[in-house]
């Protein structure tokens, strides 16, 4: 697959991805909490791109670390944004009835042969997560985080989040301590990601809480 983002700039942001990948072709295809997808000309590879995600990398690691399961999506390219944003390249995947969905993931936490490497594999790096990221959240086993591949197989997704309730609790309500906790360049953008299923988020509120952290950040530069 020729590199659909050889022109990306380094300083590129989720913006500036979405831009790109429109400009070649590439239609969007789904949204959801944090992130939005844009499915390749041929229909073989979406781009989930999040302006705001802490968690990406994770994910991205995952991916790679267990690709030799098959039980995790085939990762084609991963990239941070500017401004705390994630962009994933992935194969296209499929949604799975929610009762296999369920079953995989019972099977996932209680160690079954079959999933038990990809299983040592998650843990690890969630703990590793638990260390480095302020709001980390628990393992989600949220039934839609299961899809399946075009070969048939069931794979694991984004199984690592942050904790949206706590986090945006505290950006609204004490700017200041959030402030000290993240630095503004990883999360310049957290006021922009779509909330399809857990949303509206008025831009009246939107508007708010950027007031407020940005007068946290003056604050803190004085």
């Amino acid at each position: 697959m020729d590199d659909p983002l050889a022109a990306l700039a380094p300083d590129a942001t989720h913006r500036d991805a979405a831009e790109l990948l429109r400009s070649a072709g590439w239609t969007d295809c789904g949204a959801g909490d944090w992130a939005f997808a844009l499915r390749s000309p041929d229909g073989d590879v979406v781009a989930r791109i999040s302006p705001f995600d802490p968690t990406g990398p994770y994910a991205a690691r995952l991916y790679r670390d267990a690709a030799g399961t098959r039980q995790v999506p085939e990762l084609h390219a991963h990239l941070r944004l500017a401004g705390g944003g994630d962009l994933q390249l992935m194969e296209r995947l499929t949604a799975v009835d929610e009762g296999d969905a369920a079953a995989f993931h019972g099977m996932l936490v209680g160690g079954e042969p079959e999933l038990r490497e990809l299983a040592g594999i998650v843990n690890r790096i969630h703990a590793q997560a638990i260390r480095e990221l302020p709001w980390c959240g628990p393992l989600d086993t949220n039934p839609s985080n299961v899809m399946r591949g075009a070969d048939g197989r069931l794979v694991l997704t984004d199984p690592y989040f942050a904790d949206g309730p706590a986090l945006y609790s505290l950006a609204g309500t004490d700017p200041d301590a959030f402030a000290a906790r993240l630095p503004e360049p990883e999360r310049r953008y957290l006021t922009e990601i779509p909330l399809t299923w857990s949303g509206p988020w008025s831009d009246e509120d939107r508007k708010a809480m950027r007031a407020g952290i940005a007068e946290a950040d003056r604050r803190r530069e004085a």
